[in-house]
C-alpha cells in the first residue's frame, strides 16, 4: 500500500469586520495555515496548524513552514500510524511543537477514520455528539465596536466572554468590563486576558481593581517564565489566575499542579505538540483537581475540530474553541457555531472535509508500505 503525503498552505480571513488584536500580537490581518494530508488510497487524514503565531512561540511563519517540510521528508511514513503517534514523544530530536501538532493531528484523524470512530470516541469518550460550549473573545477595538461585538455574541447564545486587556490604558479596560456587567448583569461570564503584559506589583494592583467585577479568571497577568511572580499571585490574587503562555511543556503542567488549584491552566495543542500530549496534560491536571481550559489560537476548522475532540474527551472546566467562527475562505468544512457552542459533524475522525484545490500545494510525496 502506498501512502500519499502532501503539505498545503492557505491564508484565511474573517468576515464581519473582525480584527484580531491582542496585547502580545498586535493587529493580525490573516491566519497562515499549514495542512498535512495523509491518503492511503482508502482513508484520508488531515491535520492543520497555524504558522503565524510568533508572538506566542517565537517562531517565524516561514520557519514553521520550512520545519514542516523537513519533518514530512524525515518521518518514516511506512510505519504504522499508531506507532508514529506513540514514538513522537520519544524522538531524539523532536520537531518544534507546531510541527508535532500538525503530524499528531493528521495521524489521529487517520487512525480514527480507519476504525470508523470519531477522534473523541477513539480517545475514550462515550458522548454521542461532538459539541462543546465555548467562550468568545472580545479583541481590542473601539469602545463602540467592542460593545457591538459583545451584543452580537450574546444574541447568538454565547454567554462566556473573554476580554483582551493590557493593550491600551487600564482605565479603559475597567470601563469596558464595567460596561459588560451593566449591560448583561450576572447572566454572562466574564474573564480577562492580559497576555503577560504586567510586572508582579502592577499585576497585584490591577487584579485588586478587577476583583470588583466578579471575573471568572484573569489569564496570564505576568510574563511567561516569571514563576516567582506566579508564586506570589497564587498566594495573594483576589481572582483566579489562569496561565496560557506559561504552559508549553510537561514540566509547566507539573508545576501548576503544585499550586493545589490556586492557578488554572490553559492547554493548547499547538503549544504542547498535539492531541496525545494535551490529553496527557489534561489527565494530569484532572488527577490533581486543577481546573483547566482546552483552547486554541484563532485558526481554521481542522485545528478547531482537533481541540474540540480533546475537549469532548476531557470535560474541561473551560473551553475556548471560537477559532474558526466567521472565517470566509476556510478550505475545511464540518465545524459550525450556534447557541453558544461549537459542533463538528458526527463522522469518523475529526468530522471535517478538506478541499485541497483551494490551497497552495507545497509538497507531495509517496511512500510505499
Amino acid at each position: 500500500m502506498t501512502l500519499r503525503v502532501s503539505l498545503h498552505l492557505a491564508d484565511l480571513h474573517y468576515g464581519g469586520g473582525l480584527v484580531l488584536h491582542t496585547a502580545s500580537s498586535g493587529s493580525i490581518p490573516h491566519l497562515t495555515e499549514i495542512y498535512l494530508r495523509l491518503d492511503d488510497g482508502e482513508t484520508v487524514g488531515i491535520g492543520e496548524v497555524r504558522a503565524n503565531i510568533g508572538y506566542l512561540n517565537g517562531y517565524e511563519a516561514k520557519d514553521v513552514v520550512a520545519s514542516a517540510v523537513s519533518a514530512v521528508r524525515d518521518v518514516d511514513w511506512r510505519r504504522d500510524p499508531l506507532d508514529l503517534i506513540a514514538m513522537m514523544a520519544l524522538w531524539e530530536t523532536p520537531y518544534i511543537a507546531p510541527v508535532q501538532t500538525l503530524i499528531d493531528c493528521a495521524l489521529h484523524d487517520l487512525v480514527a477514520r480507519r476504525e470508523g470512530k470519531t477522534v473523541a470516541g477513539w480517545l475514550g469518550t462515550a458522548k454521542p455528539d461532538v459539541a462543546c460550549k465555548t467562550n468568545q473573545t472580545l479583541f481590542w477595538s473601539s469602545h463602540e465596536d467592542f460593545l457591538a461585538q459583545a451584543e452580537a455574541y450574546v444574541d447568538r447564545g454565547y454567554r462566556d466572554l473573554k476580554v483582551r486587556i493590557a493593550v491600551g490604558d487600564f482605565a479603559e479596560d475597567l470601563r469596558r468590563i464595567a460596561a459588560l456587567r451593566v449591560r448583561f448583569g450576572t447572566g454572562v461570564k466574564i474573564a480577562a486576558d492580559a497576555n503577560g503584559r504586567w510586572a508582579r506589583d502592577e499585576a497585584l494592583a490591577k487584579l485588586d481593581a478587577l476583583a470588583d467585577f466578579d471575573l471568572a479568571y484573569v489569564e496570564q497577568p505576568v510574563p511567561p517564565g516569571d514563576w516567582s511572580a506566579i508564586d506570589d499571585l497564587a498566594r495573594r490574587s483576589p481572582l483566579p489566575v489562569m496561565l496560557d503562555e506559561s504552559v508549553a511543556a510537561p514540566d509547566d503542567v507539573t508545576r501548576i499542579c503544585g499550586y493545589g488549584g490556586c492557578v488554572l491552566a490553559h492547554l493548547k495543542l499547538v503549544k504542547l505538540g498535539g492531541i496525545a500530549p494535551t490529553m496527557a496534560a489534561a489527565r494530569q491536571l484532572a488527577d490533581a483537581r486543577v481546573p483547566f481550559m482546552i483552547g486554541q489560537m484563532n485558526e481554521g476548522a481542522a485545528a478547531t475540530a482537533a481541540a474540540l475532540h480533546v475537549a469532548c474527551a476531557t470535560a474541561p472546566a473551560f473551553a475556548e474553541l471560537y477559532g474558526a467562527d466567521g472565517l470566509l475562505d476556510d478550505p475545511v468544512s464540518g465545524v459550525s457555531y450556534a447557541a453558544g457552542a461549537v459542533r463538528a459533524d458526527h463522522a469518523p475522525g475529526l468530522g471535517v472535509a478538506f478541499d485541497a484545490a483551494t490551497t497552495q500545494l507545497i509538497g507531495d510525496y509517496g511512500y510505499g508500505h
